[in-house]
């Protein structure tokens, strides 16, 4: 029987740095990927947390019609495609959810399935869809899905997410590497 793999979007097959340069352009800031020590971006803006919700609200389809694909990701989702039901599980409101088909359709990547919740609490759909495996880059998400579903999580390592892991997070740093590790899971899971 096929695994089910549970994939992020942004910040895990989406770069990382993808939203440094709206960003620096937005608030003539000169942020480089290193400065963002923590998820939230709102401490890195002069304006009040209601008026960067706004802004990211309004810039959102833009933002995410223009991530740039992380490196490795689309050899990796070509290779797994056939071994493993591809349910692509993203914090983005539901209202964008073409705005990512045609990303995913630009980028050539395939999938089974998009779930946008609307929220970063991924524990219940992670459980909803029954996924084996997941893959993140927001740490208390990473531990929370790991712990509460009791599955593997890759933990693409980010500045924003350094904080100690339990054994069931693996972090990584590229895409080569999670393929190494997932696919020695999957050969180790037929056993």
């Amino acid at each position: 029987m096929k695994k089910r793999f549970g994939i992020d979007i942004d910040g895990t097959i989406t770069r990382p740095d993808t939203m440094i340069p709206f960003l620096n352009k937005a608030f003539q800031l000169n942020l480089v990927y290193e400065d963002i020590t923590e998820y939230d971006l709102n401490p890195f803006v002069t304006i009040t947390k209601d008026a960067f919700a706004d802004w990211f609200a309004r810039n959102e389809p833009i933002i995410y019609a223009e991530s740039l694909l992380a490196d490795g990701a689309k050899e990796a989702i070509a290779e797994w495609v056939d071994k493993a039901d591809l349910y692509f599980i993203s914090a983005r409101h539901h209202d964008l959810l073409k705005v990512t088909e045609k990303w995913f359709h630009k980028n050539e990547l395939t999938f089974h399935h998009i779930e946008l919740t609307g929220s970063h609490d991924k524990v219940e759909t992670a459980k909803k869809f029954g996924v084996d495996i997941f893959f993140e880059d927001k740490h208390d998400n990473a531990v929370a899905i790991a712990s509460e579903c009791n599955i593997p999580v890759i933990l693409f390592d980010t500045p924003y997410n350094r904080l100690s892991v339990p054994a069931q997070v693996i972090r990584v740093t590229n895409w080569q590497q999670a393929k190494q590790w997932v696919d020695q899971w999957l050969k180790n899971e037929k056993k």
